[in-house]
């Protein structure tokens, strides 16, 4: 990995160890809360397809909510397109969240924009539209079940439309600090403009198990196995071991 991704790494840990401390204090009295993460994975996988030539990345965020419920931050992470550029993706992104209290499982609904940019290679930067709903409890106590819908009138800096409907479930198993994961995407674009190997749309999933420290609540282990169903006929090696299932290990640490 190249020096921005631990210039990244110190960057946002650096400001999420400054934001935490001011929480108590300015932070708080504005009704303004923060959080954020950190994370090292062995493999950067967007929507099933690897961002790092399936090699590791180190990734932190943080996000500013507000009790009305709006909120923004920064998300970023090193990434390897076998390009010479981008290096570096740093998204900002701004949102506003609310429970439903009309309806009885209380669902949160979340909506904003997300914006995907890279600053050595600009042309490649595109924004996205997202809506949420989160159902927590949905089946056993503890339990998560997320859907969301994305859209962006630019996939990945080529000006085409796109699509992308996903949904997952988290649950734990019981008190044993184990849990399990697992989620179903499906992206579609114009095919005029992007393709997919060819194909205007494509499959992807994750199944996996995560296992939360007892000694350290904020730090959680994922192992899963991520792929999706990208047509491989013609790719190189390299090609096709970024769209294939592959197994990925990553290592959360929450603010």
């Amino acid at each position: 990995m190249k020096f921005s991704t631990k210039a990244l790494a110190l960057a946002v840990l650096s400001s999420t160890a400054t934001m935490a401390m001011a929480e108590d204090t300015a932070l708080s009295k504005l009704g303004v809360s923060f959080s954020g993460s950190a994370a090292v994975t062995s493999d950067y996988r967007f929507r099933g397809i690897t961002q790092t030539q399936n090699d590791p990345a180190v990734q932190a965020g943080f996000t500013l909510s507000h009790s009305s419920g709006v909120y923004g931050g920064l998300w970023g992470s090193n990434v390897n397109f076998g390009t010479p550029d981008p290096h570096l993706e740093i998204d900002p992104f701004i949102g506003y969240s609310t429970t439903l209290d009309g309806f009885a499982s209380k669902p949160v609904l979340d909506v904003g924009v997300w914006y995907y940019n890279y600053p050595s290679a600009s042309d490649l930067n595109w924004a996205e539209l997202y809506g949420k709903l989160t159902f927590k409890n949905a089946l056993t106590e503890g339990d998560s079940i997320l859907t969301n819908i994305n859209y962006t009138n630019d996939y990945a800096g080529v000006k085409a439309d796109s699509w992308n409907i996903n949904v997952g479930y988290s649950v734990p198993f019981g008190a044993t600090g184990f849990g399990g994961v697992a989620n179903v995407g499906y992206t579609t674009v114009d095919e005029d403009k992007y393709s997919f190997n060819g194909d205007d749309n494509y499959v992807d999933w994750k199944v996996g198990v995560t296992y939360t420290l007892k000694s350290i609540p904020t730090v959680t282990a994922e192992l899963a196995a991520i792929g999706t169903n990208t047509e491989t006929d013609g790719l190189s090696h390299a090609q096709k071991r970024a769209v294939e299932t592959g197994a990925v290990f990553t290592l959360t640490k929450a603010f």
